[in-house]
């Protein structure tokens, strides 16, 4: 069984050992502890047996838009259905802080997300903040091959 549950600044170390190889391959950005611990409300573990598994972060942009950021399974647990459970709890918590109408994802893996109604967008449409806040900081920047994805909650209502 695996429970999802807030992150605490206890957990950081465990967090940055479980994304270490992602950051690596420049596949998620990699953020310093200090970052997590500023946003660290924002997390949300996945824990099997007491052991970390994978975690997601939702970040708040505006009333009407949040953003699904490093969305993490260990190797060992993908195919488990961790990871959409991790999407599905970060859309419902949208939704209980009223955000109006968009969840985004930057990802490799557009058809993970396509499985769960998110559709592509073009890049060109996300908010300029989000560029030079997040995405200056990539190693891939300023050619990136991340794929822009939007998931309406307008259209659940």
């Amino acid at each position: 069984m695996v429970d999802f549950i807030k992150a605490v600044l206890d957990d950081i170390s465990e967090m940055q050992s479980l994304v270490m190889d992602e950051v690596k391959e420049g596949v998620i950005l990699k953020r310093s502890d200090d970052e997590i611990a500023t946003n660290i409300r924002s997390y949300i573990l996945a824990k099997k047996n007491g052991k970390m598994v994978g975690y997601a972060a939702l970040h708040i942009h505006s009333p009407r838009l949040a953003e699904i950021r490093s969305l993490i399974v260990s190797p060992l647990h993908r195919g488990e259905y961790i990871g959409q459970n991790l999407v599905d709890f970060t859309l419902n918590e949208a939704k209980k802080l009223g955000v109006s109408e968009e969840v985004l994802v930057l990802t490799y893996l557009p058809q993970f997300f396509t499985k769960m109604n998110f559709v592509e967008i073009n890049k060109e449409s996300i908010p300029e903040h989000k560029i030079w806040a997040d995405c200056i900081k990539c190693i891939h920047f300023p050619v990136c091959n991340e794929i822009a994805l939007v998931y309406k909650l307008a259209n659940e209502a």
